[in-house]
């Protein structure tokens, strides 16, 4: 599929934890990015899975990001497939085949969650602004191993707007604030 298609779509927020994002790169822009994408996610109707990587050590999610998730999967593993993403988006009411992920470390929990939704079948397409590492660096290679390996990466306005594929759609105006504006990282 070349096109983002909400009707058969999911949102996975990959460990937005607080004792993780002050370490990472860019933090207040990539944790805001996230909140819009969730926003604009439930705006359409379109289910969010967020995942937290060891809980107990690391903390739970950023509390504003949790609230907007349908379901947080606490993981041991750098690949949240290996404790039961695969299982929890097939539970969802529409199963989806397309899956928009976006998270914290990029080059390694996001990496290697979104290989394993690939390996599952599922088409991914990984929201670059509301990704993050510690290191710059780092985030660029995984964005470039992701595209290599047949993710799509995206901004937040290229998800939103195929979600809404015309201004018709009746959430198009509570969505357009959202896309008319960076995020606030005051």
């Amino acid at each position: 599929m070349l096109t983002m298609d909400r009707e058969a779509a999911a949102l996975v927020l990959v460990d937005y934890q607080g004792r993780l994002m002050p370490a990472i790169h860019g933090h207040a822009e990539v944790l805001a990015w996230a909140l819009r994408l969730a926003d604009i996610a439930l705006a359409l109707e379109v289910p969010v899975i967020g995942t937290e990587q060891n809980p107990a050590r690391l903390g739970p999610n950023d509390e504003q990001l949790r609230s907007r998730c349908a379901t947080t999967l606490a993981k041991s593993h750098f690949d949240a497939c290996r404790d039961g993403l695969v299982d929890a988006l097939q539970a969802l009411p529409r199963r989806p085949r397309q899956v928009v992920v976006a998270g914290c470390e990029a080059h390694v929990c996001l990496l290697q969650t979104t290989l394993g939704l690939m390996r599952a079948g599922f088409e991914a397409w990984v929201v670059e602004p509301a990704c993050g590492s510690r290191a710059a660096a780092d985030k660029a290679l995984a964005m470039a191993r992701l595209a290599r390996a047949g993710a799509h990466i995206v901004s937040v306005e290229m998800v939103a707007f195929e979600w809404l594929e015309h201004h018709e759609h009746p959430a198009f105006r509570r969505v357009l604030p959202w896309l008319k504006s960076r995020p606030d990282i005051g």
